[in-house]
């Protein structure tokens, strides 16, 4: 059984944040070399199936992935050298990764005075910060049901990334090869998606396959500018399967141990939201990469001195639908209006604003936004 169908995509990501990672330097700035190995020619659709294929027995290396969406008016995260999973979504981090097999993983995000981990043992998550010296617990339901092993870490992978990615395929996508590159040390085919829609803020997204495992080895996501916007990929990788020890965890005894319901990240299965509750309602304006994410935020779940920050700094756009505020970056805008909805997509600001004012944005209970003439575009609940 492929690698693929037995670790899912993280269906909550989506497409803007899905590979929300960018190359920083150092020892990354090295690990795709300018040299194009000679490899034998590949056609994008063998590169597809040789991804949706590919089996490995287990692995362990070193990724190096950064995020700089060129979002203004947010406070700094702590970025390299912090070891707080926190930081996973902004600055340049180093981590190192073992796979043993669909339902053994270890994560750990190195910081200088010390590290976090991640690690999936069966139906057993542990989350642990040495310099904290406390453990999070949590108990997964058996691997393949919602919210099991298969569920449990975002996009911090090569291969997470890349699967998100490819979770997006449909007609909307371009798919060509881009010749070869060495990444790691090691041969590699280019995958390039591109979208078809000229509104998407991506311009590609181009995927580093190992030629002989056929694995993802780094992804980059190209936005209007030259440099990538988002990169994370290997800068060391062997296939060598890792000693079933370094997936068990017993923590130290006088380390705080809780058992917890919910991923710093986000929710496990993504039918749980803050304290347990569930998410409220969504639905998707659009089709492929220029389609809109619609999402009812409850009053009630926003931490209210934080948001009045934020949204302090942030410009006030308006329509027939209401106001609200917009934030813009590289690859994606946002937009949280005054009726409680909270609109995000890979598309420029002004779709934002068109789509607020479109009646397949009204989400349940609440009323359909008036607007003139016929509907820009057409949503489905998810």
């Amino acid at each position: 059984m492929s690698v693929w169908s037995r670790r899912p995509a993280l269906r909550w990501l989506v497409p803007a944040t899905a590979t929300a990672m960018v190359i920083g330097g150092g020892a990354a700035a090295n690990a795709i070399a300018a040299t194009e190995p000679e490899l034998p020619p590949r056609s994008a659709t063998e590169l597809l199936v040789d991804l949706q294929t590919a089996e490995v027995d287990g692995f362990s290396g070193t990724v190096v992935q950064t995020i700089d969406l060129g979002l203004p008016g947010l406070p700094e995260t702590a970025g390299h050298g912090s070891a707080d999973l926190g930081t996973l979504w902004s600055g340049s981090n180093t981590l190192r990764v073992w796979y043993g097999s669909p339902d053994q993983l270890r994560i750990a995000l190195l910081g200088t005075l010390g590290q976090s981990d991640i690690i999936v043992d069966g139906e057993d998550l542990w989350i642990w910060e040495s310099r904290e010296n406390q453990a999070s617990h949590r108990q997964l339901p058996p691997f393949g049901e919602a919210g099991g092993p298969q569920d449990t870490t975002p996009g911090l992978t090569p291969q997470a990334a890349a699967e998100a990615v490819l979770a997006f395929l449909d007609p909307t996508t371009e798919v060509t090869t881009g010749g070869t590159a060495e990444v790691a040390g090691r041969a590699a085919y280019e995958l390039v998606l591109s979208p078809r829609d000229d509104e998407s803020l991506f311009r590609e997204v181009r995927i580093a396959i190992d030629a002989e495992h056929s694995v993802p080895l780094a992804v980059r996501v190209f936005g209007a500018a030259a440099d990538p916007a988002v990169e994370v990929q290997f800068t060391h990788l062997s296939f060598e399967r890792p000693d079933p020890e370094q997936f068990r965890f017993n923590p130290p005894p006088d380390a705080t141990v809780t058992e917890a319901e919910l991923l710093p990240w986000g929710p496990v299965t993504g039918h749980e939201g803050h304290e347990g509750q569930p998410w409220p309602a969504a639905t998707v304006v659009g089709e492929g990469w220029a389609s809109v994410l619609v999402l009812a935020v409850p009053e009630a779940k926003l931490d209210q001195d934080e948001l009045a920050w934020l949204l302090a700094g942030l410009p006030t756009v308006s329509g027939e639908w209401g106001s609200g505020q917009l934030l813009t970056g590289d690859l994606f805008s946002a937009l949280l209006t005054d009726d409680d909805r909270f609109l995000i997509g890979a598309v420029p600001p002004e779709r934002l604003v068109a789509v607020a004012d479109d009646p397949a944005a009204a989400l349940p209970d609440q009323p359909s936004p008036e607007s003139s003439g016929e509907p820009e575009s057409q949503g489905e609940d998810e």
